[in-house]
């Protein structure tokens, strides 16, 4: 137990009063349910993170109880009572339900641990709340609330500790690390969705035990990641996954920029261009509820696009004479490099394919305001960008980093003249479906040839005249498509 001040101050009361109200819908629900488990001789407690976000003023999406029965005494307890249930975490003691429009889950008290070599912790059942409160990560996740009394547990200063926004363990950090090094992922994890600041000795811990972290599975090192990134602010986490030596071992090339000299030559270097990016794209993120057109926010692709849309840089750094430094061709690197990782991270192939996309076509648009695109490019970059285009938008629009006011604003204005362009072009082609004016059956007919490698050369000539031309009909497609197959024969 900690031996940290456990006296609530006049603003933690204030929290607790907060709390009450936040959870008033529910306490009907709470209590019928802590009724449920008390006839039969059982213990049950609201857990972990409804508890906190009660505290923080916040709706929990889900309701998480602890309890020492057994998966099938709580399966007895709720029948009856749950509209359905499921019991997919059963091995691990959890059993799931729904009642009306609650998603409840109920685990067993909980003991396990890692042994310290596996990927895998060892399951093992406790016996009494505070055996499982204190093998929880944090303290602010490890305050409960008994049922159906309401008694509020905090046997280990949460209370004060999300006062304070502070991440603190309820066991010594170094052992609650050790027990299970995923840990140190939710610290960066919570750092960036709580908005909390990470407690020194918490800090120094995931600082020594670095490398314990991989152990862990890409795939649960992926999803905290993830949940990560699609934080609110993700700066916060990002830059304690790099400063305590987290992100060498499942993302090294983020920390990697750290060394590197931007190209605006300014005090900044890539690593924090590339911090500021993501704030930028974020920023131009839609509601959550928006079209798709407006890329609805949390977008997991435009994040780590942002994120790694320079990663390619250290690896094509030249020093030129006369002290300047060019990246030449960092854009494609940089895709290969983002696609490699993304899929050792184990992030699904949609998700890798359109990173490095974005990635590989980031820097398309510079040159745009140096000399008038024809519509023939425009055609291009909108065909080459494809769903993305959206994405590819704002990726650019958020790589403008520069504190030179006139440069940004010059770089605005050219943006908004190629989107204005595209909206231009897109009215009068239909862009966003740009296909050759005669389909593969026309082609083949008019060739007379069959389905083939021949028929996709063709089918890719005509697709270029309709880039490069634009509408020309039917009848003068045909005339280009006989002058090219006549040509070929030749």
């Amino acid at each position: 137990m900690s031996d940290r001040p456990n006296v609530p101050d006049p603003n933690q009361l204030e929290l607790l009063r907060g709390a009450v109200a936040q959870l008033a819908p529910v306490l009907p629900l709470l209590q019928e349910l802590g009724k449920l488990f008390e006839q039969r001789g059982h213990e049950i407690a609201l857990v972990g993170g409804p508890v906190r976000d009660a505290f923080l003023g916040r709706t929990s999406p889900d309701l998480d109880f602890t309890t020492e029965a057994s998966p099938d005494e709580i399966l007895a307890t709720v029948e009856g009572w749950a509209d359905t249930h499921w019991d997919i975490g059963r091995e691990f003691g959890t059993i799931g339900l729904r009642r009306d429009s609650h998603h409840i889950e109920i685990t067993t008290y909980r003991a396990d641990t890692y042994d310290r070599t596996s990927r895998k912790p060892e399951v093992m059942f406790g016996d009494t709340l505070d055996g499982d409160l204190v093998r929880r990560d944090f303290t602010v996740n490890a305050m409960a609330i008994r049922l159906p009394s309401l008694e509020f547990v905090d046997l280990h200063g949460g209370l004060v500790d999300l006062a304070a926004r502070r991440l603190m363990t309820p066991a010594p950090p170094e052992e609650s690390f050790a027990d299970d090094p995923l840990r140190m992922m939710r610290a960066a994890r919570f750092a960036s969705q709580l908005g909390f600041d990470v407690a020194q000795e918490v800090r120094t811990a995931m600082t020594e035990r670095a490398a314990t972290l991989e152990i862990i599975s890409a795939e649960r090192i992926r999803d905290e990641f993830t949940k990560l990134v699609c934080a609110p602010a993700p700066r916060p986490g990002l830059s304690l996954l790099v400063d305590t030596g987290l992100a060498d071992h499942f993302i090294p090339e983020l920390p990697a920029l750290r060394l590197e000299v931007d190209e605006h030559h300014r005090h900044k270097d890539v690593y924090e261009h590339s911090l500021t990016v993501l704030e930028q794209a974020i920023a131009l993120e839609g509601p959550p509820d928006g079209t798709e057109e407006s890329v609805p926010g949390p977008d997991l692709v435009l994040r780590l696009a942002a994120l790694l849309h320079d990663i390619g840089k250290p690896a094509t750094r030249r020093f030129e004479p006369g002290g300047g430094v060019s990246f030449h061709h960092h854009e494609l690197v940089g895709a290969r490099m983002a696609s490699k990782r993304l899929k050792a991270m184990r992030y699904d192939k949609t998700v890798v394919k359109a990173v490095a996309r974005l990635v590989e076509l980031h820097l398309r648009f510079h040159g745009y305001g140096e000399g008038q695109w024809t519509d023939s490019a425009v055609r291009r970059y909108v065909t080459d960008a494809g769903p993305l285009l959206q994405r590819l938008h704002r990726l650019t629009r958020s790589d403008s980093t520069t504190r030179n006011v006139r440069k940004a604003q010059r770089l605005s204005v050219a943006y908004d003249d190629l989107e204005r362009r595209i909206e231009r072009l897109a009215a009068e082609e239909e862009l966003a479906a740009v296909r050759p004016e005669l389909n593969g059956n026309e082609i083949a007919e008019i060739l007379d040839i069959k389905p083939g490698p021949v028929l996709g050369e063709a089918y890719k000539y005509l697709l270029s005249v309709r880039l490069d031309d634009g509408p020309i009909g039917k009848s003068a497609a045909r005339e280009k498509l006989l002058a090219w197959w006549a040509a070929r024969d030749d």
